[in-house]
């Protein structure tokens, strides 16, 4: 159990990082494993995310370019695999095709309309929104971007449940899919929420509700998306959990900027 766990954090960090991390077993139980070790490698993300902002905001740059610098991280440190993943889906549920041709379409190398529109709202959402936050103070724009990136890899952990078929029978998305159990799915998530609830009472008892709603707000969208995949694509693939990293990342932005 303590080798399949080592291998797990591997897979979770090799997978869906860029940090040198060595993946020494791919099959679906270190999948599995490395599915529902997700958010740790999501928080390692957003630390890195909201030190860049923060130190960036304290230094004087403004809480724009803390913002860009937040947005940027992340996507450097997946080489845009996420991003590239939500302009794949975009451009595949905007064919408007059958389900073999919309896959088709989604492994072209190029973005299509669909994606490029998608990615400039995402990524000005993104900004928008921690430009806000960082305005309010530093601590404000980094629990953001934290709570961002984790809610993003949960996601992650919950589209990898039992019952989510893949579209392929290749790809990293065969590979994860229905691989994670349902009940650990969902414990993952419980603690994970508390967590993120945790994080934001250090500001006031309405922070931990509101990070909280942040975190299932952007499971909820997360869940929207990934069923309407399931039902265009006939499964999820790579590009699939790609878009729902994103779209849960930018949900939990967008819920913390509403409100008082």
């Amino acid at each position: 159990m303590t080798s399949l766990n080592s291998h797990g954090l591997r897979f979770a960090f090799g997978t869906l990082t860029v940090l040198p991390v060595s993946v020494t077993r791919w099959d679906r139980a270190t999948a599995r494993t490395g599915m529902l070790c997700a958010p740790l490698a999501g928080l390692v993300v957003g630390v890195l995310a909201a030190a860049l902002g923060a130190l960036s905001l304290l230094a004087g740059s403004g809480a724009l370019l803390a913002a860009v610098a937040s947005v940027a991280v992340p996507a450097a440190l997946t080489r845009g695999l996420h991003l590239d993943g939500l302009a794949d889906t975009a451009d595949g549920l905007g064919s408007g095709k059958p389900a073999g041709d919309a896959l088709r379409i989604m492994k072209q190398s190029d973005i299509g309309p669909f994606g490029v529109i998608t990615l400039l709202l995402v990524l000005l959402a993104q900004v928008a929104v921690l430009f806000e936050l960082y305005g309010q103070g530093w601590a404000h724009g980094a629990l953001g971007a934290v709570v961002a990136a984790v809610a993003a890899r949960l996601a992650l952990t919950l589209a990898s449940r039992q019952g989510v078929p893949a579209a392929r029978p290749e790809g990293l998305g065969a590979v994860v899919a229905a691989t994670v159990p349902v009940g650990r799915a969902v414990l993952v998530a419980a603690v994970t929420v508390g967590l993120c609830a945790a994080a934001g009472a250090v500001f006031d008892p309405y922070g931990a509700l509101h990070h909280a709603l942040a975190v299932l707000g952007a499971l909820a969208a997360a869940e929207l998306l990934l069923r309407h995949c399931v039902t265009r694509f006939g499964g999820v693939t790579g590009d699939v959990f790609g878009g729902v990293a994103e779209a849960a990342a930018t949900t939990a932005l967008v819920v913390l900027a509403l409100g008082p």
